[in-house]
């Protein structure tokens, strides 16, 4: 039994915790390296894994260093419901959910962003909204880190829907649509 106790006793003091093991400590000198340095520079043309980023219509939004009139994939019923989601999460609250500019921060006091109806938005590439939600620009911050780059480009879709939306007249809806509303609109 004491034989047990003593060779217990003497595993446990045996024991290296991970603080005790031999490893270099951030910005540490180095005597092994020329450099002296024990942080080493990454190899060239190393990529973190899930960075590549490829697809540069994807990821930038352009195409040949100019905003892209096309978008990197369908946009399907299931992008725009997901742009719709992300735009009143993300962009409602500048824009308003109808994208003239008047959301409830600006009513507040915050810098009044351009209405997405302004000819000039209305004629600018699908890329450069794209650009403008990643990047930022002017006031407004990017939104590269909170917005996933599929997401941003569901968002494209549903602003241009949103365009689309005050574009059209009452003669562009189909005529069983058009005598719903205007049975309504005698109420």
């Amino acid at each position: 039994m004491a034989l047990c106790l003593t060779s217990g006793f003497a595993a446990a003091g045996c024991r290296q915790d991970m603080h005790d093991q031999p490893k270099y400590k951030a910005q540490a000198k180095s005597d092994f390296f020329i450099d002296h340095r024990a942080g080493r520079p990454l190899v060239d043309g190393t990529v973190a894994r899930g960075f590549l980023r490829a697809d540069t219509l994807l990821y930038t939004g352009k195409v040949d260093g100019k905003p892209a009139e096309a978008f990197p994939f369908a946009v399907t019923t299931e992008v725009m419901a997901r742009g719709q989601e992300r735009y009143n999460i993300f962009c409602s609250p500048c824009h308003s959910r109808t994208g003239e500019g008047d959301g409830l921060v600006v009513r507040r006091g915050y810098r009044r962003p351009p209405s997405f109806h302004d000819e000039r938005l209305r004629a600018v590439a699908a890329g450069y909204f794209f650009d403008v939600i990643t990047n930022g620009f002017g006031a407004m911050p990017d939104y590269a880190g909170q917005i996933p780059v599929e997401d941003r480009w569901a968002i494209v879709a549903y602003v241009r829907a949103l365009q689309r939306s005050h574009q059209n007249t009452l003669a562009n809806v189909p005529a069983a649509e058009r005598a719903r509303l205007e049975a309504a609109g005698s109420r």
